[in-house]
């Protein structure tokens, strides 16, 4: 399955690259995108803090160490692949609010 190119999008390439990570969560939800970091802490507690306000989200995808920021195509790669799993996972349905999952080489 090819990943539409439509379906990754940076914040900065939206302009958004200086919200505070609640307005991140809430702009990815809003479009009904998965949020991708390496924030895992801040993003857990998002996560909890959203749930205590019965504010869903759409997901959140927590990028592990393993996958080096100086490699751009190692995390592109994997997302793909992550992107694949999920579509066959979830049969091209919503994941669900308050969806994690982590990614890693």
């Amino acid at each position: 399955m090819a990943v539409p190119s439509d379906w990754i999008v940076s914040v900065y390439e939206c302009g958004r690259g200086e919200l505070r990570d609640d307005e991140q969560l809430r702009w990815a939800a809003t479009d009904g995108r998965i949020f991708v970091t390496r924030n895992r802490n801040d993003f857990l507690h998002w996560t909890l803090e959203f749930v205590r306000m019965s504010e869903p989200h759409a997901g959140v995808l927590i990028v592990s160490r393993s996958i080096p920021a100086t490699r751009p195509e190692l995390l592109a790669h994997a997302l793909v692949r992550w992107a694949e799993l999920i579509g066959a996972r979830f049969e091209h349905q919503s994941v669900g609010p308050y969806f994690i999952d982590f990614l890693s080489a």
